[in-house]
């Protein structure tokens, strides 16, 4: 198994002689490494003209390995061979190591490059590479490996940190410059002949592309940004002399600053992603936050993390998703009716989307935008989150990676569970899981109702476990105790809908507070009635005339089991109840007709029972609800065209006039369902407002 380091880029602000003096003084011995026990020159050559020293040492390690492991494999000391090529005239330090112990089991090879830093003569930057093979190891080849890694891990912890002892040791001793290496003066003119025609030539090679970041490094340099930024976020590839291209990798200090405290092999993978990635876009650069949202994705699996990636680069290309916020623009549906928008940020500094879903109407905003146009919305909500990280990072100079999403779930009923809704909703995670990794920091549920567990359990296996971990429930009202929502939102920042001291006239963004969309944007015309809607005919409309009824049979095989049912009264009035019978009914069965089911069954009491009382349902009301069966058998849901007593002679009621209604049905097996079956609850509502009165299930 072959493990790669690639180290980010490290700046020392200090010239280039004055790293190199310091760097020498880490031999014969360094008290500051202790595994570095002697060294001994094998081979010391310099030029000529002295521009170029090549120094060969055999180095003398005490690895810090399991005493038991050390008598197994009968060594106490390993021997690594380290060859140093130092070009003063170029400024540049090569330095290349392998082992010499157990060459034919392990493989170990390591570059490491000292050189000018391209923008700025007086510092230094440094980058290590490093491949590690076991090969073969008597059965330890992972004990090896841990140990191998372990131990350089640790020593380039230290590597900073040593030069910058040792120049400060330096400079206890009045030692803060070292001249940079002349030749002489015949030399010293031909080079500069030979330097003046190589910029000349570089000047005439440099690509359209070079000139533009070089002009806008000069634009930005003007407005105070330090040349290393710039480096870093433009990856600006120009070294100093003879002019040998060198594509610059990330700085450390800026993946500290910008991206957030890394482990030296997250920091590497890192690194070798944005190197796979450029080279796979012909150099075009990817955002660096967002190479480390698929890192971590994975946890840190280069191969996986590359796959997601370059699939939803593909993803994106296709649906033309960088063209989303230019171009699309929010529906009239939207703005009236979809309760959420971004609102200012968290305590942490993560911006905040609020979601008043209880709210919303989702069969509503379905059925006139359609389920691709609810997933533009959010993918539109998404693009613009990672906007807005942007900018939170650099306001509040530390990383801010994800954001906050709190949702209100006051008056959630069984109405939205309506299986088109939650077919589009699971659609939505899937692709935001898949697109948008690591973006949400965290969700607040607030106002939990107790149809709420059902939702979850349909909705959650769906949300990486990462994601799900980030998640903090609070039922009722206990979100404003203390060590509750505040504790993560400021007062002056929380709706005051949930408590908080912030008015709906200082949102950020807009924020609406939902309602139902009225049936009149997206209902269908009379002529068709009668039939299934679309989407795989799961919703269904019917119409009933005077004396008529419509049945839907659901068989039931096991107690505990859920049935679930919403409805619209488009027009008219009907009545609607439920009915339960020992007695076999063909299931799924749907009847419409002047007779019913249970006129055949017999008496009531003997043959059937009423399980939900009649319910008066009048034109414009949406009906939600549920019932938990008590028994094995079959179930009836039964609408009848509804006459008001008054009018029971017949008198002002036409054989013309229609019951017109819309509906779905939904069963849900016991071994599906996690949640406290007794906590479900039914809604009625009115089309004008959203769901307040509610009913509970038997």
């Amino acid at each position: 198994m072959v493990q790669k380091y690639h180290s980010p880029l490290r700046v020392y602000k200090y010239p280039f002689e004055l790293v190199m003096a310091a760097y020498e003084k880490r031999f014969p011995t360094c008290p500051q490494i202790p595994i570095f026990l002697s060294c001994e020159i094998v081979r010391d050559e310099t030029t000529p003209d002295g521009s170029e020293t090549v120094i060969e040492r055999r180095c003398k390690l005490n690895v810090d390995v399991p005493y038991l492991l050390k008598k197994i494999i009968g060594v106490d000391v390993v021997y690594f061979i380290q060859r140093n090529t130092l070009n003063r005239r170029k400024r540049r330090l090569l330095i290349e190591a392998w082992n010499e112990s157990f060459a034919n089991r392990v493989e170990i090879f390591e570059t490491c490059e000292y050189f000018v830093h391209p923008e700025n003569l007086g510092w230094t930057c440094f980058e290590q590479v490093a491949n590690f093979e076991i090969k073969s190891f008597l059965g330890f080849e992972n004990a090896i490996e841990k140990v191998a890694m372990k131990q350089y891990s640790s020593n380039i912890a230290k590597g900073k940190e040593i030069i910058d002892y040792f120049i400060e040791e330096m400079a206890k001793q009045g030692i803060t410059e070292i001249p940079i290496w002349q030749e002489d003066a015949a030399s010293d003119k031909s080079q500069a002949g030979s330097d003046e025609e190589n910029e000349q030539a570089n000047g005439e090679m440099q690509s359209p592309d070079e000139k533009e970041v070089r002009e806008m490094l000069a634009e930005e340099l003007t407005l105070g940004a330090s040349a290393s930024d710039l480096l870093r976020r433009h990856s600006v590839s120009q070294s100093l002399g003879s002019g040998d291209h060198k594509s610059f990798q990330l700085d450390h200090d800026y993946i500290q600053r910008y991206l957030g405290k890394l482990t030296m092999m997250q920091e590497s993978k890192l690194v070798q992603l944005r190197e796979c990635m450029a080279e796979l876009q012909k150099g075009k650069a990817l955002p660096d936050s967002t190479l480390l949202r698929f890192l971590r994705s994975t946890e840190y699996n280069l191969d996986k993390a590359r796959e997601n990636l370059c699939q939803s680069l593909q993803w994106r290309k296709k649906y033309q998703v960088d063209k989303i916020l230019s171009e699309y623009s929010y529906p009239e549906v939207i703005t009236t009716y979809f309760p959420g928008g971004w609102h200012h940020h968290d305590r942490e500094g993560r911006p905040l989307y609020v979601m008043r879903l209880g709210q919303m109407d989702v069969k509503g905003l379905i059925k006139t935008i359609g389920e691709d146009g609810l997933l533009t919305l959010t993918l539109h909500i998404c693009e613009e989150g990672l906007q807005l990280l942007e900018e939170a990072t650099r306001k509040e100079g530390r990383p801010i990676s994800s954001w906050s999403l709190l949702l209100d779930l006051e008056g959630l009923n069984m109405r939205h569970l309506w299986r088109p809704g939650i077919k589009a909703l699971l659609r939505v995670i899937e692709i935001v899981e898949a697109n948008y990794p690591e973006t949400m920091g965290r969700v607040f549920i607030v106002r939990a109702p107790r149809v709420f567990p059902i939702l979850w359990t349909l909705v959650s296996p769906f949300i990486h476990v990462n994601t799900r971990s980030k998640f903090l429930f609070y039922g009722g009202n206990d979100y404003q105790d203390e060590g509750g929502l505040m504790t993560h939102i400021p007062e002056e920042i929380l709706p005051n809908f949930l408590g908080g001291t912030c008015s709906k006239l200082n949102y950020q963004s807009r924020v609406v507070e939902g309602g139902l969309v009225p049936k009149s944007l997206y209902l269908s015309d009379d002529a068709d009635w009668d039939r299934p809607l679309k989407e795989d005919s799961i919703y269904h409309c019917v119409t009933l005339t005077k004396g008529q009824v419509h049945e839907v049979v659901l068989s039931n095989e096991e107690a505990g089991s859920v049935i679930t049912w919403d409805f619209d009264v488009l027009k008219h009035d009907i009545s609607f109840r439920v009915i339960y019978t020992q007695t076999t009914i063909e299931s799924s069965s749907s009847n419409t007709g002047g007779s019913s089911v249970i006129e055949q069954l017999g008496n009531e009491g003997a043959e059937y029972e009423f399980v939900e009382s009649q319910l008066v349902c009048h034109d414009g009301e949406s009906v939600q609800g549920s019932h938990v069966s008590a028994h094995a058998g079959c179930y009836i849901l039964q609408w009848k065209f509804h006459i008001a007593p008054h009018k029971s002679t017949g008198q002002g009621v036409s054989e013309s006039q229609k019951a017109h209604i819309m509906y779905y049905t939904d069963y849900l097996s016991s071994a599906n369902y996690r949640g406290s079956l007794s906590s479900l609850q039914s809604s009625h509502s009115h089309q004008t407002a959203p769901s307040t009165s509610s009913t509970a299930s038997r």
